[in-house]
């Protein structure tokens, strides 16, 4: 292949601007808020279940409250009408106001029992009202720091993306200076190596750095300013440039 010297040139220019644009896609991918909002998201995943089994717990224990202080309530309620009769003087049988009385010592003994049981579920409930604050607070504030991370991030994205875009202009107008049978083998070696073309400097090729023969010094020497010389160690185009000493 033969492509005119200037041509051959515009290759490192190029290579240059693909390596620029490599360096931006390594950092997009490498940026540090990417690992801290995929471990703040794992936090944030394990403490949502922790989170609605305190607050479902602490639902269970409130309607189980109402239901208790209702009970509460309805012996409390059966309690002062059995006083009131015992009070008015309406029952005179002995044995009716002997039952009367127990009853309402038993209703109190039932009473003071479920006040109990209220203050058991009580405790009980506080202590998982309290979980339900702490799991929430700190999954807010998870939450809160990854959208901090988040932000971060999008600025990032942002920044880079300009300077892509940049890049990638200047790509298209490089590109543009080059022939197309030169440009399909450069992009076709970039594919392969990384790296299309680099320079020769002296006798060594600085894309895999290695130092050439003798004899194949002497070939590129012999060989015209516009034949495609390719590294004979890792097969990129060798640009040859004032630096090249041939």
């Amino acid at each position: 292949m033969k492509a005119a010297p200037a041509a051959q040139k515009r290759l490192l220019d190029l290579a240059e601007l693909d390596s620029a644009l490599d360096r931006l896609a390594h950092r997009r991918r490498t940026l540090p808020e990417l690992a801290q909002i995929d471990e703040l998201s794992g936090r944030i995943a394990r403490i949502a279940p922790q989170v609605i089994a305190a607050e479902t717990e602490s639902g269970d224990l409130a309607r189980e409250q109402s239901k208790a202080e209702a009970d509460v309530d309805s012996v409390r309620t059966r309690a002062e009408r059995d006083q009131k009769r015992l009070d008015s003087g309406q029952v005179s049988s002995p044995k009716d106001l002997a039952s009367l009385q127990s009853e309402i010592v038993s209703l109190k003994r039932r009473q003071d029992d479920l006040e109990e049981v209220v203050l058991e579920i009580m405790e009980r409930r506080e202590s998982a009202d309290e979980r339900v604050t702490k799991l929430v607070a700190e999954r807010d504030e998870l939450a809160g720091t990854r959208g901090s991370a988040e932000d971060r991030r999008d600025a990032a994205f942002a920044e880079i993306d300009k300077e892509k875009g940049e890049l990638q202009g200047k790509r298209t107008e490089v590109a543009g200076d080059i022939p197309a049978d030169l440009l399909a083998l450069y992009e076709k070696l970039r594919e392969q190596f990384g790296v299309g073309a680099a320079m020769l400097q002296g006798a060594r090729c600085l894309g895999c750095r290695t130092s050439l023969s003798i004899a194949e010094i002497n070939r590129i020497k012999a060989a015209s300013h516009e034949e495609v010389i390719r590294c004979e160690e890792c097969r990129r185009i060798l640009v040859r440039t004032a630096e090249s000493g041939l």
